[in-house]
Protein backbone atom coordinates (compact mmCIF):
# COMPACT_ATOMS: atom_id res chain seq x y z
CA UNK A 1 0.00 0.00 0.00
CA UNK A 2 1.14 3.63 -0.69
CA UNK A 3 2.02 4.37 3.21
CA UNK A 4 2.24 8.64 2.03
CA UNK A 5 -1.76 8.67 0.90
CA UNK A 6 -4.46 8.09 3.69
CA UNK A 7 -6.69 5.55 2.79
CA UNK A 8 -10.63 5.33 3.40
CA UNK A 9 -13.12 2.92 3.41
CA UNK A 10 -16.18 3.46 1.08
CA UNK A 11 -18.61 1.34 3.07
CA UNK A 12 -17.41 3.36 6.02
CA UNK A 13 -17.86 6.74 3.75
CA UNK A 14 -21.20 5.26 2.74
CA UNK A 15 -23.01 4.15 6.33
CA UNK A 16 -21.96 7.82 7.54
CA UNK A 17 -24.06 9.31 4.55
CA UNK A 18 -26.91 6.53 5.44
CA UNK A 19 -26.46 7.56 9.00
CA UNK A 20 -26.66 11.21 8.52
CA UNK A 21 -29.84 10.79 6.15
CA UNK A 22 -32.07 8.21 8.72
CA UNK A 23 -31.00 10.21 11.29
CA UNK A 24 -32.56 13.71 9.51
CA UNK A 25 -35.18 12.03 7.86
CA UNK A 26 -36.31 11.41 11.86
CA UNK A 27 -36.20 14.94 13.11
CA UNK A 28 -39.57 15.69 11.29
CA UNK A 29 -41.01 12.46 12.18
CA UNK A 30 -40.55 12.71 15.78
CA UNK A 31 -41.18 16.47 15.90
CA UNK A 32 -44.64 15.61 14.25
CA UNK A 33 -45.20 12.39 16.39
CA UNK A 34 -44.82 14.36 19.60
CA UNK A 35 -46.64 17.61 18.53
CA UNK A 36 -49.56 15.85 17.24
CA UNK A 37 -49.65 13.75 20.62
CA UNK A 38 -49.51 16.98 22.39
CA UNK A 39 -52.37 18.90 20.59
CA UNK A 40 -54.17 15.68 20.75
CA UNK A 41 -54.11 15.50 24.28
CA UNK A 42 -55.23 19.22 24.69
CA UNK A 43 -58.07 19.00 22.45
CA UNK A 44 -59.44 15.93 24.02
CA UNK A 45 -58.83 17.60 27.32
CA UNK A 46 -60.65 20.98 25.97
CA UNK A 47 -63.99 18.75 24.58
CA UNK A 48 -63.99 16.94 27.90
CA UNK A 49 -64.18 20.02 29.86
CA UNK A 50 -66.77 21.89 27.40
CA UNK A 51 -68.78 18.45 27.81
CA UNK A 52 -68.57 18.42 31.38
CA UNK A 53 -69.43 22.14 32.02
CA UNK A 54 -72.40 21.71 29.71
CA UNK A 55 -73.20 19.10 31.91
CA UNK A 56 -73.09 20.52 35.25
CA UNK A 57 -74.62 23.74 33.66
CA UNK A 58 -77.78 21.92 33.19
CA UNK A 59 -77.66 20.51 36.48
CA UNK A 60 -77.41 23.63 38.22
CA UNK A 61 -79.51 26.09 35.90
CA UNK A 62 -82.65 23.78 35.59
CA UNK A 63 -82.46 20.55 37.66
CA UNK A 64 -81.65 21.59 40.88
CA UNK A 65 -84.58 23.93 40.63
CA UNK A 66 -86.91 21.94 39.16
CA UNK A 67 -86.38 19.23 42.20
CA UNK A 68 -86.61 21.88 44.81
CA UNK A 69 -89.85 23.46 43.76
CA UNK A 70 -91.09 20.00 43.83
CA UNK A 71 -90.27 19.58 47.33
CA UNK A 72 -91.83 23.33 48.31
CA UNK A 73 -94.76 22.57 46.40
CA UNK A 74 -95.58 19.57 48.15
CA UNK A 75 -95.32 17.10 45.32
CA UNK A 76 -92.06 15.68 47.40
CA UNK A 77 -90.38 15.16 50.48
CA UNK A 78 -87.47 16.99 51.45
CA UNK A 79 -86.15 13.08 51.75
CA UNK A 80 -87.39 12.15 48.67
CA UNK A 81 -85.67 14.59 46.40
CA UNK A 82 -81.99 14.34 44.67
CA UNK A 83 -80.78 17.55 44.97
CA UNK A 84 -77.98 16.11 47.26
CA UNK A 85 -77.14 13.50 43.94
CA UNK A 86 -77.54 16.65 41.45
CA UNK A 87 -75.14 18.72 43.86
CA UNK A 88 -72.66 15.84 44.33
CA UNK A 89 -72.64 15.42 40.35
CA UNK A 90 -71.66 19.29 39.94
CA UNK A 91 -68.81 18.10 42.48
CA UNK A 92 -67.72 15.36 40.81
CA UNK A 93 -67.86 17.18 37.40
CA UNK A 94 -65.84 20.16 38.53
CA UNK A 95 -63.25 17.81 40.25
CA UNK A 96 -62.59 15.96 37.09
CA UNK A 97 -62.40 19.52 34.87
CA UNK A 98 -59.30 20.68 37.54
CA UNK A 99 -57.42 17.75 36.99
CA UNK A 100 -57.52 18.45 33.25
CA UNK A 101 -57.19 22.63 32.72
CA UNK A 102 -54.42 23.65 31.91
CA UNK A 103 -55.46 27.26 31.34
CA UNK A 104 -54.98 29.70 34.24
CA UNK A 105 -57.65 31.11 33.50
CA UNK A 106 -60.31 28.72 33.65
CA UNK A 107 -58.54 27.63 36.65
CA UNK A 108 -59.54 30.89 38.10
CA UNK A 109 -63.39 30.32 36.51
CA UNK A 110 -63.49 26.41 38.32
CA UNK A 111 -62.53 28.14 41.88
CA UNK A 112 -65.32 30.78 41.69
CA UNK A 113 -67.53 27.92 40.30
CA UNK A 114 -66.13 26.07 43.74
CA UNK A 115 -67.04 28.49 46.30
CA UNK A 116 -70.53 29.36 44.40
CA UNK A 117 -71.62 25.77 44.69
CA UNK A 118 -70.40 25.68 47.93
CA UNK A 119 -72.89 28.47 48.97
CA UNK A 120 -75.57 26.81 46.69
CA UNK A 121 -74.87 23.25 49.34
CA UNK A 122 -75.49 25.54 52.29
CA UNK A 123 -78.77 27.48 51.10
CA UNK A 124 -80.28 24.16 50.00
CA UNK A 125 -79.20 22.35 53.10
CA UNK A 126 -80.77 25.61 54.74
CA UNK A 127 -83.93 25.11 52.83
CA UNK A 128 -83.86 21.70 54.15
CA UNK A 129 -83.97 22.26 58.15
CA UNK A 130 -86.69 25.32 57.07
CA UNK A 131 -88.70 22.72 55.69
CA UNK A 132 -88.12 20.52 58.55
CA UNK A 133 -88.91 23.25 61.30
CA UNK A 134 -92.65 23.68 59.66
CA UNK A 135 -91.40 27.09 58.22
CA UNK A 136 -94.66 28.58 55.48
CA UNK A 137 -94.51 27.70 52.12
CA UNK A 138 -93.78 31.38 51.25
CA UNK A 139 -90.53 31.16 53.72
CA UNK A 140 -89.82 28.55 51.63
CA UNK A 141 -90.07 30.51 48.27
CA UNK A 142 -87.84 33.09 49.19
CA UNK A 143 -85.41 30.58 49.83
CA UNK A 144 -85.71 29.08 46.76
CA UNK A 145 -85.06 32.55 44.77
CA UNK A 146 -82.55 32.82 46.15
CA UNK A 147 -80.96 29.15 45.13
CA UNK A 148 -81.99 30.26 41.82
CA UNK A 149 -80.12 33.11 42.15
CA UNK A 150 -77.15 31.48 43.04
CA UNK A 151 -77.50 28.64 40.05
CA UNK A 152 -78.27 31.08 37.68
CA UNK A 153 -75.06 32.73 39.06
CA UNK A 154 -73.08 29.05 39.05
CA UNK A 155 -74.11 29.29 35.08
CA UNK A 156 -72.99 32.09 34.19
CA UNK A 157 -69.69 31.08 35.80
CA UNK A 158 -69.52 28.18 34.21
CA UNK A 159 -70.17 29.88 30.51
CA UNK A 160 -67.54 32.03 31.50
CA UNK A 161 -65.53 29.03 31.97
CA UNK A 162 -66.28 27.48 28.52
CA UNK A 163 -65.66 30.73 26.79
CA UNK A 164 -62.13 30.11 28.41
CA UNK A 165 -62.04 26.66 27.33
CA UNK A 166 -62.86 27.58 23.91
CA UNK A 167 -60.12 30.28 23.74
CA UNK A 168 -57.68 27.69 24.95
CA UNK A 169 -59.03 25.41 21.24
CA UNK A 170 -58.13 28.79 19.14
CA UNK A 171 -54.88 29.38 20.48
CA UNK A 172 -54.26 25.58 20.66
CA UNK A 173 -54.75 25.22 16.82
CA UNK A 174 -53.10 28.58 16.62
CA UNK A 175 -50.42 26.09 17.55
CA UNK A 176 -50.54 23.31 15.24
CA UNK A 177 -50.75 25.94 12.18
CA UNK A 178 -47.42 27.72 13.40
CA UNK A 179 -46.19 23.40 14.26
CA UNK A 180 -47.15 22.86 10.85
CA UNK A 181 -45.29 25.64 9.24
CA UNK A 182 -42.09 24.55 11.05
CA UNK A 183 -42.35 21.03 10.35
CA UNK A 184 -42.58 22.16 6.74
CA UNK A 185 -39.59 24.26 6.68
CA UNK A 186 -37.72 21.52 8.61
CA UNK A 187 -38.52 19.16 5.46
CA UNK A 188 -37.52 21.62 3.51
CA UNK A 189 -34.28 21.83 4.79
CA UNK A 190 -33.71 17.78 5.21
CA UNK A 191 -34.95 17.71 1.54
CA UNK A 192 -32.15 20.24 0.74
CA UNK A 193 -29.46 18.56 2.85
CA UNK A 194 -30.46 14.74 1.30
CA UNK A 195 -30.02 15.81 -2.49
CA UNK A 196 -26.50 17.83 -1.32
CA UNK A 197 -25.68 14.55 0.81
CA UNK A 198 -26.49 12.10 -2.29
CA UNK A 199 -25.28 14.20 -4.95
CA UNK A 200 -22.09 15.01 -2.94
CA UNK A 201 -22.14 10.73 -2.51
CA UNK A 202 -22.70 9.87 -6.11
CA UNK A 203 -19.86 12.07 -7.05
CA UNK A 204 -17.47 10.77 -4.31
CA UNK A 205 -18.51 7.33 -5.50
CA UNK A 206 -18.18 7.90 -9.11
CA UNK A 207 -14.71 9.20 -8.62
CA UNK A 208 -13.57 6.48 -6.09
CA UNK A 209 -14.64 3.69 -8.09
CA UNK A 210 -15.35 4.36 -12.15
CA UNK A 211 -11.22 5.02 -12.20
CA UNK A 212 -9.90 2.15 -10.44
CA UNK A 213 -12.50 0.07 -12.11
CA UNK A 214 -11.44 1.26 -15.47
CA UNK A 215 -7.68 0.60 -14.78
CA UNK A 216 -8.51 -2.91 -13.16
CA UNK A 217 -10.79 -3.83 -16.86
CA UNK A 218 -7.81 -2.21 -18.37
CA UNK A 219 -5.37 -4.79 -16.47
CA UNK A 220 -7.63 -7.86 -16.98
CA UNK A 221 -7.32 -7.33 -20.83
CA UNK A 222 -3.70 -6.87 -20.74
CA UNK A 223 -3.32 -10.21 -18.83
CA UNK A 224 -6.10 -12.04 -21.10
CA UNK A 225 -3.62 -10.78 -24.03
CA UNK A 226 -0.69 -12.29 -22.01
CA UNK A 227 0.97 -9.49 -20.18
CA UNK A 228 1.67 -10.75 -17.18
CA UNK A 229 3.55 -8.00 -16.43
CA UNK A 230 0.82 -5.81 -16.37
CA UNK A 231 0.03 -4.19 -12.74
CA UNK A 232 -2.51 -1.60 -11.25
CA UNK A 233 -1.57 1.19 -8.47
CA UNK A 234 -3.61 0.84 -5.72
CA UNK A 235 -6.82 3.09 -6.05
CA UNK A 236 -6.78 4.56 -1.83
CA UNK A 237 -9.95 2.76 -1.39
CA UNK A 238 -9.78 -0.15 1.40
CA UNK A 239 -12.29 -2.01 -0.47
CA UNK A 240 -10.78 -1.73 -3.69
CA UNK A 241 -6.80 -1.86 -2.86
CA UNK A 242 -7.54 -5.43 -1.81
CA UNK A 243 -8.78 -6.44 -4.96
CA UNK A 244 -5.79 -4.74 -6.80
CA UNK A 245 -3.57 -6.28 -4.52
CA UNK A 246 -5.16 -9.83 -5.56
CA UNK A 247 -5.34 -8.63 -9.42
CA UNK A 248 -1.39 -7.85 -9.29
CA UNK A 249 -0.53 -11.03 -6.89
CA UNK A 250 -3.23 -13.36 -9.47
CA UNK A 251 -0.93 -11.43 -12.32
CA UNK A 252 2.49 -12.37 -10.67
CA UNK A 253 1.30 -15.79 -9.83
CA UNK A 254 -0.11 -16.50 -13.82
CA UNK A 255 3.34 -15.45 -14.81
CA UNK A 256 5.07 -17.47 -12.65
CA UNK A 257 2.66 -20.81 -13.34
CA UNK A 258 3.11 -20.18 -16.88
CA UNK A 259 6.82 -20.19 -16.71
CA UNK A 260 7.01 -23.32 -14.73
CA UNK A 261 4.31 -25.05 -16.94
CA UNK A 262 6.45 -24.40 -19.95
CA UNK A 263 9.47 -25.74 -17.56
CA UNK A 264 7.85 -28.96 -16.87
CA UNK A 265 6.62 -29.46 -20.44
CA UNK A 266 10.11 -29.58 -21.61
CA UNK A 267 11.04 -31.58 -18.79
CA UNK A 268 8.18 -33.95 -19.74
CA UNK A 269 8.94 -34.21 -22.88
CA UNK A 270 12.82 -34.92 -22.12
CA UNK A 271 11.49 -37.60 -19.67
CA UNK A 272 9.04 -39.58 -22.33
CA UNK A 273 12.22 -39.68 -25.27
CA UNK A 274 14.34 -40.77 -22.25
CA UNK A 275 12.13 -43.12 -20.88
CA UNK A 276 11.54 -44.60 -24.56
CA UNK A 277 15.07 -44.60 -25.53
CA UNK A 278 15.88 -46.59 -22.32
CA UNK A 279 13.16 -48.85 -23.05
CA UNK A 280 14.32 -49.39 -27.32
CA UNK A 281 18.36 -49.04 -26.79
CA UNK A 282 20.40 -50.35 -29.25
CA UNK A 283 21.63 -52.84 -26.84
CA UNK A 284 18.40 -54.18 -25.93
CA UNK A 285 17.47 -54.61 -29.87
CA UNK A 286 20.87 -56.38 -30.51
CA UNK A 287 20.89 -58.72 -28.00
CA UNK A 288 17.14 -59.44 -28.53
CA UNK A 289 17.87 -59.53 -32.45
CA UNK A 290 20.83 -62.13 -31.69
CA UNK A 291 18.83 -64.29 -29.33
CA UNK A 292 16.42 -64.66 -32.32
CA UNK A 293 19.31 -65.53 -34.59
CA UNK A 294 21.21 -67.90 -32.43
CA UNK A 295 17.37 -69.85 -31.56
CA UNK A 296 16.58 -69.96 -35.57
CA UNK A 297 20.16 -71.22 -35.86
CA UNK A 298 19.13 -73.80 -33.14
CA UNK A 299 16.31 -74.85 -35.07
CA UNK A 300 13.65 -73.68 -32.03
CA UNK A 301 11.27 -72.31 -33.92
CA UNK A 302 8.66 -72.14 -31.46
CA UNK A 303 11.19 -70.17 -29.43
CA UNK A 304 11.68 -67.80 -32.43
CA UNK A 305 7.79 -67.34 -33.14
CA UNK A 306 7.03 -66.98 -29.38
CA UNK A 307 10.16 -64.50 -28.77
CA UNK A 308 9.57 -62.56 -32.01
CA UNK A 309 5.65 -62.49 -31.05
CA UNK A 310 6.38 -61.17 -27.97
CA UNK A 311 8.79 -58.78 -29.32
CA UNK A 312 6.66 -57.09 -31.81
CA UNK A 313 3.78 -56.66 -29.21
CA UNK A 314 6.39 -55.50 -27.11
CA UNK A 315 7.33 -52.42 -29.38
CA UNK A 316 3.27 -52.04 -30.64
CA UNK A 317 2.95 -50.76 -27.20
CA UNK A 318 5.53 -48.38 -26.71
CA UNK A 319 4.62 -46.77 -29.22
CA UNK A 320 1.05 -47.27 -29.29
CA UNK A 321 0.28 -44.95 -32.49
CA UNK A 322 1.44 -41.69 -29.30
CA UNK A 323 -0.95 -42.42 -26.93
CA UNK A 324 0.24 -41.18 -23.37
CA UNK A 325 -2.55 -43.29 -21.36
CA UNK A 326 -3.01 -47.33 -21.89
CA UNK A 327 -5.23 -49.69 -19.75
CA UNK A 328 -3.46 -51.88 -16.94
CA UNK A 329 -4.43 -54.75 -18.81
CA UNK A 330 -2.04 -53.21 -21.59
CA UNK A 331 0.28 -52.16 -19.63
CA UNK A 332 1.13 -55.64 -17.79
CA UNK A 333 0.88 -57.36 -20.95
CA UNK A 334 3.69 -54.87 -22.22
CA UNK A 335 5.90 -56.30 -19.02
CA UNK A 336 4.72 -59.65 -19.76
CA UNK A 337 6.31 -59.24 -23.28
CA UNK A 338 9.53 -57.69 -22.29
CA UNK A 339 10.07 -60.61 -19.51
CA UNK A 340 9.46 -63.67 -22.14
CA UNK A 341 12.04 -61.82 -23.64
CA UNK A 342 14.51 -61.66 -20.91
CA UNK A 343 13.56 -65.28 -20.16
CA UNK A 344 14.76 -66.42 -23.45
CA UNK A 345 17.98 -64.55 -22.52
CA UNK A 346 19.09 -65.65 -19.31
CA UNK A 347 16.88 -69.04 -19.16
CA UNK A 348 17.21 -70.79 -15.63
CA UNK A 349 18.46 -67.88 -13.86
CA UNK A 350 15.11 -65.98 -14.46
CA UNK A 351 11.74 -66.87 -13.17
CA UNK A 352 8.39 -64.63 -12.74
CA UNK A 353 5.36 -64.04 -11.98
CA UNK A 354 2.88 -61.28 -12.57
CA UNK A 355 -0.43 -61.21 -9.89
CA UNK A 356 -3.01 -58.48 -10.79
CA UNK A 357 -6.68 -58.21 -9.55
CA UNK A 358 -8.97 -58.55 -12.83
CA UNK A 359 -11.07 -55.47 -11.96
CA UNK A 360 -7.90 -53.36 -12.76
CA UNK A 361 -7.81 -53.96 -16.10
CA UNK A 362 -9.59 -51.82 -18.18
CA UNK A 363 -8.50 -48.73 -16.27
CA UNK A 364 -6.63 -46.29 -17.19
CA UNK A 365 -2.37 -45.43 -16.29
CA UNK A 366 0.15 -43.83 -17.80
CA UNK A 367 2.20 -45.90 -20.00
CA UNK A 368 5.55 -47.08 -19.69
CA UNK A 369 5.57 -46.83 -15.75
CA UNK A 370 6.56 -50.69 -14.84
CA UNK A 371 8.65 -51.97 -17.86
CA UNK A 372 11.84 -49.27 -16.51
CA UNK A 373 10.93 -50.59 -12.71
CA UNK A 374 11.60 -54.29 -14.14
CA UNK A 375 14.34 -53.64 -15.85
CA UNK A 376 16.00 -51.93 -13.21
CA UNK A 377 15.28 -55.21 -10.93
CA UNK A 378 16.83 -57.71 -13.37
CA UNK A 379 19.86 -55.84 -14.72
CA UNK A 380 20.86 -54.18 -10.63
CA UNK A 381 18.85 -57.13 -8.62
CA UNK A 382 18.82 -60.89 -10.29
CA UNK A 383 22.14 -60.63 -12.30
CA UNK A 384 23.98 -59.81 -9.17
CA UNK A 385 22.69 -62.61 -7.51
CA UNK A 386 24.57 -66.29 -7.45
CA UNK A 387 21.75 -68.81 -8.77
CA UNK A 388 18.05 -68.11 -9.73
CA UNK A 389 16.39 -65.09 -9.44
CA UNK A 390 12.62 -64.61 -8.88
CA UNK A 391 10.82 -61.23 -9.96
CA UNK A 392 6.96 -60.56 -9.13
CA UNK A 393 5.13 -57.91 -10.84
CA UNK A 394 1.56 -57.05 -9.32
CA UNK A 395 -1.21 -54.87 -9.33
CA UNK A 396 -3.91 -54.07 -6.43
CA UNK A 397 -6.40 -51.65 -5.05
CA UNK A 398 -4.97 -49.37 -2.15
CA UNK A 399 -6.86 -48.63 0.31
CA UNK A 400 -10.71 -49.65 1.07
CA UNK A 401 -12.30 -47.46 -0.88
CA UNK A 402 -10.61 -48.79 -4.14
CA UNK A 403 -10.07 -45.19 -5.45
CA UNK A 404 -6.32 -45.72 -5.59
CA UNK A 405 -4.42 -48.80 -7.51
CA UNK A 406 -1.08 -49.80 -6.44
CA UNK A 407 1.71 -51.76 -8.67
CA UNK A 408 4.86 -53.30 -6.98
CA UNK A 409 7.58 -55.21 -8.61
CA UNK A 410 9.22 -57.06 -6.01
CA UNK A 411 12.67 -59.71 -6.54
CA UNK A 412 14.64 -61.88 -4.50
CA UNK A 413 18.35 -60.50 -5.84
CA UNK A 414 21.61 -58.45 -4.35
CA UNK A 415 19.22 -55.91 -3.30
CA UNK A 416 20.78 -51.89 -2.05
CA UNK A 417 23.28 -51.44 0.62
CA UNK A 418 22.11 -48.61 3.04
CA UNK A 419 24.46 -46.14 1.24
CA UNK A 420 23.15 -46.62 -2.18
CA UNK A 421 19.29 -46.96 -1.01
CA UNK A 422 19.33 -43.54 -0.07
CA UNK A 423 21.58 -42.15 -2.69
CA UNK A 424 18.99 -43.55 -4.74
CA UNK A 425 16.29 -41.81 -2.57
CA UNK A 426 18.35 -38.90 -2.71
CA UNK A 427 17.95 -38.63 -6.65
CA UNK A 428 14.65 -39.78 -6.90
CA UNK A 429 13.53 -36.85 -4.50
CA UNK A 430 15.58 -34.33 -5.87
CA UNK A 431 14.84 -31.53 -8.25
CA UNK A 432 18.01 -32.32 -10.77
CA UNK A 433 17.77 -30.39 -14.34
CA UNK A 434 19.14 -33.13 -16.14
CA UNK A 435 18.57 -36.57 -15.67
CA UNK A 436 22.20 -36.84 -17.09
CA UNK A 437 23.47 -36.28 -13.39
CA UNK A 438 22.13 -39.24 -12.37
CA UNK A 439 24.22 -41.94 -11.45
CA UNK A 440 22.97 -45.15 -13.01
CA UNK A 441 19.16 -44.33 -11.88
CA UNK A 442 17.87 -43.29 -15.78
CA UNK A 443 14.84 -45.32 -15.76
CA UNK A 444 13.73 -44.93 -12.20
CA UNK A 445 13.64 -40.81 -12.26
CA UNK A 446 12.10 -41.05 -15.35
CA UNK A 447 8.91 -42.70 -14.74
CA UNK A 448 8.97 -41.01 -10.91
CA UNK A 449 9.02 -37.54 -12.63
CA UNK A 450 6.26 -38.87 -15.29
CA UNK A 451 4.12 -39.47 -12.57
CA UNK A 452 4.71 -36.03 -10.89
CA UNK A 453 4.50 -34.72 -14.06
CA UNK A 454 0.96 -36.41 -15.49
CA UNK A 455 -1.20 -36.80 -11.82
CA UNK A 456 -3.00 -33.57 -10.98
CA UNK A 457 -2.19 -31.61 -7.67
CA UNK A 458 -5.51 -33.29 -6.76
CA UNK A 459 -3.76 -36.25 -6.69
CA UNK A 460 -0.30 -35.95 -5.12
CA UNK A 461 -0.91 -36.78 -1.69
CA UNK A 462 -1.98 -40.34 -2.69
CA UNK A 463 0.42 -40.68 -6.33
CA UNK A 464 3.18 -40.74 -4.11
CA UNK A 465 6.05 -41.69 -6.95
CA UNK A 466 8.32 -44.36 -6.19
CA UNK A 467 8.63 -45.80 -3.18
CA UNK A 468 11.85 -48.18 -2.39
CA UNK A 469 12.43 -50.69 0.51
CA UNK A 470 15.38 -52.71 0.04
CA UNK A 471 16.88 -55.31 2.24
CA UNK A 472 20.81 -56.00 1.51
CA UNK A 473 21.78 -59.31 0.07
CA UNK A 474 17.45 -60.45 0.13
CA UNK A 475 16.09 -58.37 -2.56
CA UNK A 476 13.43 -55.00 -3.21
CA UNK A 477 10.26 -53.55 -3.39
CA UNK A 478 9.67 -50.91 -5.63
CA UNK A 479 6.35 -49.75 -5.84
CA UNK A 480 4.01 -46.65 -7.06
CA UNK A 481 0.36 -45.52 -6.16
CA UNK A 482 -2.02 -43.41 -8.58
CA UNK A 483 -5.57 -42.91 -8.73
CA UNK A 484 -8.21 -45.09 -10.54
CA UNK A 485 -9.27 -43.77 -14.01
Amino acid sequence: MNGSRKDFSLINRVKTSYVFLICIMIVPTIYSVVMLNLHTQQYNDIIMNVSLANSINSIARTEIPNELWNIVSGRKTFNEGKQYEMLESISSGMEEMSRQVTDRRSRQELEVAYRTWHTLYRNVSHLGQQIAGGSSVAENEVTLDEIRSITALFSDIIQEFIVREIESAYTTNLSIRNSSIILTVIQVIITFLAVVISVHGFVTASQSIQKPISEMAELSSEIAHGNFTARVTYPGVIELNHLAENLNSMAHQLDVLIRQNIEEQKNLQKAEIKTLQAQITPHFLYNTFDTIIWLAEEDKNEEVIKITRAFSEFLRISLSRGHEWITVRQELEHVRNYLTIQKVRYGDILNYEICADGRLDEFKMLKLSLQPIVENAIYHGIKHKRGRGHLKVSAFFAGQDEKYMTFCVEDDGAGFTKERLEQVRHELSAEIASSENLNSVYGLYNVNKRLSLYYSESHRQQAEGIRIESTPGKGARISFTVPCI
